[in-house]
Parts: C-alpha cells; structure tokens; sequence
C-alpha cells in the first residue's frame, strides 16, 4: 500500500455518516474509523482502538498504532496519503488522511458526515505519519 492508495480510499469515504465508534462505512464513521476503513480498502486487516470520548484533554493511547498499520512518524511537508492528528481545541484530538499537499478527508461531527477540505491553520499538528510502501 503506498499513501497515494491510501489517500484514494480516503476520498472514496466522503459522504459517509458520522458515528462516534463507527467502523462500517455503511453506518457511520468516527476519524478513527476512516483511518480503519481506508486501510481496509486498501486490503489492510486492521482493527483500531475503541471506547474513547468525543471530548478529552489527553491524548489518546496511540504508542502502538503507527506500528500496528506500518506508519512511519515524519516532518512536513504533508503529501497524499499522511496521517495527521491534530487538535481542533484544547479538548479534542482528532485524525485526518492528506489527500493532497494542504486536502485531507476526515470525519467532521459538525456536519454529521465525512468530508475532504483545505486544512484548517488553527488546528495543530501534534503527529505526522507516512505509510511505508506495502505491497499486498
């Protein structure tokens, strides 16, 4: 799997639902689970964390996660296919896949469903990973 695969399979979750915990995209989807439903799509078995708040001042245990999906930590400049998690405010963490330098998709509560869009300035970026280039 290389990160333009996955940025593709990102792309193909836009109009999703939103679910908080949702894993299927027939459902609903929360950041995590698109992350989850991006690498499924990419023939990837993966099953990510769940049972976490909307809401928290720490950030999520996530010490095994680039590991358990082949993520490498990395600087910017952001490409098609990184994994960002970001901090929309000072309670809440949340994940996006780089569709393109400065696009990524994610799941947005807001607007109850998945969406691709610019990246918003004043969400800091707390992690970058990069997926190695995997072969199925």
């Amino acid at each position: 799997m290389t990160g333009a695969e996955l940025a593709i399979a990102a792309s193909a979750l836009v109009g999703t639902p939103f679910l908080l915990h949702g894993r299927d995209p027939r459902i609903g989807l929360d950041c995590i689970g698109v992350l989850e439903a991006a690498f499924r799509a990419c023939g990837q078995k993966v099953t990510l964390p769940n049972g976490y708040s909307l809401r928290s001042r720490r950030l999520p245990a996530l010490a095994d996660l680039p590991a358990k999906l082949g993520l490498q930590e990395t600087p910017a400049p952001v490409v098609a296919g990184d994994v960002i998690i970001v901090r929309p405010s000072p309670c809440q963490h949340h994940l996006a896949i780089a569709t393109a330098p400065g696009r990524f998709v994610h799941a947005h509560a807001g607007l109850r469903r998945v969406v691709e869009g610019p990246f918003l300035e004043d969400w800091p970026v707390i992690r970058q990973w990069r997926p190695h280039p995997i072969r199925n």
